[in-house]
């Protein structure tokens, strides 16, 4: 019996702690639901049982034509609303009575709404400066809408000024309305109690009448083909005044420009017929202002010439007109420009002015060059010049210094250039005076260098000169007689033509002279400046290029080529060059003084640390010797002898011969259980007692000198 009502006390609990355990909830989404949408309800009962739903605390019938209710489990189920009506806003109410006795309810509230519109409301107004706005904001929507107004977030109609309200009506009210009350307002529509807001920008405009202004009322500027003016004209209005303008002369739309909104006129180039008045008109729909301006033009000259560059022929003519504009009228001159000054004309002579041309008969190298035509006024001085071109001239001055395979070609004296940069020049050589020239074209920037020869021949040279125009006459006859075999001469080399991709260097070359005979090889040594050892490599015989790679970034290099033939090594051509530093963004690391001294450190944290524990095991290391030298005591926990042998005697220890230095003073303590009141002295002398001195085992305190 007694186990039967044991049996029914245990069910009982475990009924109760399973009902209180149990937690039932409503899983929803906001709780605030637009008319028509559809809305789920599901109800999680945290335990087996039959759940109902309740709307406003009566039961949803399964056929109700709103919800629609499903079991999903034994544990859940969800209610449906379908498309949510004005009606369906209210409590709902999840119910489960568990299959193990008792049952549990939880609600939702759901509010369904219509949503706010503003309908036809206009977002745009105008008003007349100093009139009354009226602005108005139709909102809709259920349940009741009320409406407030904003600007820059604060609230209007608030603040009891009379000249902004608000009309019950929703309608926003401005009495005399100034410039300042442009811009946008806001109108906020909510449904009261829930929050639930729809918002509407309106922008508003004050018109005004135009004002127009011309602050330089009266400009005076020179005429010219770089002469510029700018005449500005300062509106204000709104709508925006639209300017127009009236001026002397008729609009010409290659001299005369006008920004966006025309409020600015600029007159390029500047004319005599540009001298006048120039009247600036704002107008919009309320009205129209003018203002006007008056500019008054000087004539700066004006030099035109007929053409700009002639390229002729030696011993042709040339004729080139200038005309000349101003006010007053500028006088006239013709001059050459030259690196020794300039150079006038007469009426008469090979070269001659003629009225306002320039001639030039039978034209030579030596007239090439730049001309220039000079209008001079009171209003100021322009010139113009003009390019006279033709071949060059014939070199004169000309050495030959025969190698053994090769011959270079020196000037003294440098080649009329004719007006234009010489190119080229053309090396022509031959032995037999009845062949033909061998010809080479040499950039005017090489070295002129006419190669293949033969060692140890008699050969005639001669050279010309090319610009852009044509080639000139060649130089006189030069004869000269190569050299036997030998050492080919060094290489050339120039900095201009390294090229450098990251620390990698390419060096063109070129052999000039082989000496007679073929190239061996090539024998390259090269090093950083702050190298010992120099770096060396050997190139085919048909090299023309040093590729060098694996260099350092931003270093200095010294590099040595030389040739050799079989008749031995020439003499080195030596250049120097810099690699750039590297293009790609170098990360930090750790350099080698950083690991030296990371290694130094945990070195000495580990003889600190093994100094400090033979200090406090064994009483010795460099830890021991420094608190003895310091402070004349050993560290804490070391036994000092001269505290006595624990026998409670009372030890008085004095070096023989020795008296108790100056300073000391005795002092009661309490040592080694040393009977209270004994004085033991205590003196400045911090020396350690030898082995000697210290006390015997049997107390006894007499000590041998």
């Amino acid at each position: 019996m007694a186990a039967a009502l044991l049996l029914i006390r245990y069910c009982v609990l475990f009924t109760f702690w399973t009902l209180s355990d149990a937690k039932i909830e409503i899983v929803a989404g906001e709780p605030d639901v637009k008319v028509n949408d559809r809305y789920l309800l599901l109800c999680k009962a945290g335990g087996e049982g039959t759940i109902t739903w309740f709307f406003n605390d009566e039961e949803v019938e399964e056929d109700n034509e709103d919800f629609l209710t499903e079991k999903l489990d034994e544990t859940s189920s969800k209610l449906i609303i379908n498309a949510a009506k004005l009606s369906n806003t209210g409590t709902y109410t999840c119910k489960c009575e568990y299959d193990s006795g008792g049952d549990k309810e939880t609600s939702a509230d759901v509010f369904v709404y219509e949503p706010i519109t503003f309908g036809k409301t206009a977002t745009y107004h105008e008003f007349l400066k100093g009139g009354q706005a009226l602005i108005p904001c139709v909102a809709t929507g259920k349940p009741a809408v009320e409406v407030q107004w904003y600007r820059s977030s604060t609230q209007l109609g608030t603040d009891g000024k009379p000249r902004i309200t608000v009309r019950p009506d929703n309608i926003l009210q401005i009495d005399d309305i100034q410039r300042e009350d442009r811009g946008t307002y806001t109108c906020k529509a909510f449904i009261k109690g829930r929050p639930l807001f729809e918002t509407l920008d309106i922008s508003v405009v004050v018109n005004t009448q135009p004002v127009v202004e011309i602050h330089e009322k009266q400009k005076t500027v020179k005429s010219g083909p770089d002469s510029t003016v700018s005449i500005t004209c300062s509106t204000s209005g709104e709508p925006k005044p639209e300017i127009t303008w009236s001026i002397p002369t008729a609009l010409d739309s290659s001299r005369h420009e006008f920004n966006s909104d025309r409020s600015e006129l600029t007159i390029k180039p500047v004319k005599r017929e540009d001298k006048g008045e120039y009247i600036c008109t704002a107008k919009n729909k309320i009205g129209e202002s003018t203002v006007t301006a008056f500019l008054d033009v000087s004539e700066h000259p004006v030099v035109i010439l007929s053409q700009s560059e002639v390229k002729v022929k030696p011993g042709e003519m040339v004729a080139v007109s200038c005309n000349i504009s101003g006010h007053p009228m500028p006088s006239l001159q013709w001059i050459k420009k030259g690196p020794d000054g300039n150079t006038g004309f007469s009426s008469s002579g090979r070269i001659k002015v003629q009225g306002s041309d320039l001639i030039v008969e039978k034209v030579a190298p030596s007239d090439g060059g730049l001309y220039s035509c000079i209008a001079n006024s009171s209003s100021g001085i322009k010139e113009e010049d003009f390019s006279l071109q033709t071949s060059p001239g014939k070199p004169s001055q000309v050495s030959v210094n025969p190698g053994a395979a090769a011959a270079s070609f020196n000037l003294s004296k440098a080649v009329v250039d004719g007006g234009s940069t010489i190119t080229a020049y053309i090396l022509q050589w031959k032995q037999d005076p009845q062949q033909k020239w061998n010809e080479m074209v040499i950039n005017s920037t090489d070295p002129l260098v006419a190669t293949p020869l033969l060692p140890y021949s008699e050969y005639s040279f001669r050279l010309a000169a090319r610009n852009i125009v044509g080639q000139g006459e060649f130089s006189d006859i030069s004869n000269a007689r190569t050299l036997g075999e030998r050492e080919p001469d060094k290489p050339f080399l120039t900095d201009k033509e390294i090229k450098f991709e990251e620390n990698i260097a390419r060096l063109p070359f070129k052999q000039l002279d082989t000496g007679g005979s073929p190239i061996s090889f090539y024998t390259v040594h090269y090093k950083a400046d702050k190298d010992d050892e120099w770096r060396e490599k050997d190139l085919l015989p048909n090299a023309t290029e040093i590729y060098l790679h694996d260099l350092q970034y931003s270093s200095d290099y010294q590099l040595k080529i030389v040739a050799h033939n079989p008749n031995g090594p020439s003499m080195p051509a030596m250049l120097n060059f810099t690699v750039p530093q590297s293009s790609a963004v170098s990360k930090p690391g750790l350099g080698k003084g950083g690991v030296v001294g990371i290694v130094m450190l945990v070195f000495l944290v580990l003889l600190i640390a093994v100094d400090a524990t033979c200090c406090y095991t064994n009483r010795c290391g460099m830890l021991m010797f420094l608190a003895v030298k310091l402070f004349g005591q050993k560290v804490p926990g070391s036994k000092v002898m001269e505290e006595g042998d624990g026998n409670g005697t009372a030890i008085d220890m004095k070096v023989n011969g020795l008296a108790s230095p100056r300073g000391s003073i005795p002092k009661q303590q309490a040592q080694n259980s040393a009977p209270p009141g004994v004085q033991s002295e205590v003196t400045c002398d911090k020396a350690h007692l030898t082995k000697f001195e210290k006390a015997p085992a049997n107390g006894d305190t007499t000590t041998d000198a």
